[in-house]
């Protein structure tokens, strides 16, 4: 069985790392940051952001987590089973 990640964006799947890449450097032109000034505000090297926006899907998930944050990108996890889990760990 082959794992696939899923990025959800205005109800928009997205299988493909370089359609990530394209969402992230497109909000990134429209904050009108270069890559040097997100990797900074975002707390994380330079590269990270190069290399997310080449499509690399070797990133690590703190370093995307940080870089969505910044761009006020949000990410939806859709799975049968959020809601046991999200039930479990609260009681």
């Amino acid at each position: 069985m082959q794992n696939n990640y899923i990025y959800r964006y205005n109800n928009r799947t997205m299988l493909e790392p370089q359609l990530l890449a394209s969402l992230i450097r497109k909000h990134r032109k429209a904050a009108k940051l270069t890559q040097v000034q997100l990797a900074e505000m975002a707390g994380v090297g330079k590269t990270a952001v190069f290399d997310l926006e080449k499509g690399k899907e070797t990133v690590q998930l703190d370093t995307l987590r940080k870089i969505l944050a910044v761009l006020n990108i949000k990410v939806q996890l859709i799975s049968p089973f959020l809601n046991q889990i999200v039930n479990h760990e609260k009681g």
